[in-house]
């Protein structure tokens, strides 16, 4: 989901830099016009705004907390759209205001197709202000909304997993 959301932003203009775990991942983005980080914190050195689609909570706190943080300029913003736990929103938040810098968290909803058609649902938690100066961004991608303070944008996210599950199993 990542590299369409990626593709996304190139298409309408913005400057890109990706790393991907695996390159392979990375080469379509490459052929559109998107550099290649060789790190996480390479990545973070050089951007004003990172976005993050990680696989596994484990992987966001590790990738994010030990490789993205603390390369991270002052006044940068990332932006994690790995669906994850609230309080690691919460504590990556936290690092992110002690170094100057800001964390939203957005899990997305919507899949593959979403991301490629710029239809994501996006649940924005952090601060309303970064939230409201990202808007171009998000719009991109989909629709955002915002959900309130650090946490409450994954709290959103399993909740609405959670009503999913449910209806599933009551029909």
């Amino acid at each position: 989901m990542g590299g369409a959301m990626a593709s996304r932003l190139i298409s309408a203009g913005y400057t890109v830099s990706v790393y991907a775990r695996s390159p392979s991942k990375a080469a379509h983005l490459a052929s559109l016009g998107a550099v290649l980080a060789h790190s996480p914190a390479d990545l973070a050195a050089t951007s004003d705004v990172i976005f993050t689609m990680i696989g596994h909570p484990s992987d966001v706190q590790s990738i994010v907390l030990d490789s993205i943080l603390p390369s991270l300029k002052p006044n940068a913003v990332i932006i994690d759209h790995t669906s994850s736990d609230p309080a690691l929103a919460r504590k990556i938040y936290d690092c992110a205001k002690e170094k100057q810098c800001y964390s939203i968290e957005a899990p997305v909803s919507g899949g593959d197709i979403g991301a490629r058609d710029g239809k994501l649902a996006i649940f924005a938690g952090g601060d309303g202000k970064v939230v409201n100066w990202l808007k171009p961004l998000f719009e991109e991608l989909g629709k955002v909304t915002y959900m309130g303070n650090a946490g409450k944008g994954q709290s959103t996210k399993v909740g609405g997993i959670r009503l999913w599950w449910l209806r599933i199993f009551w029909d």
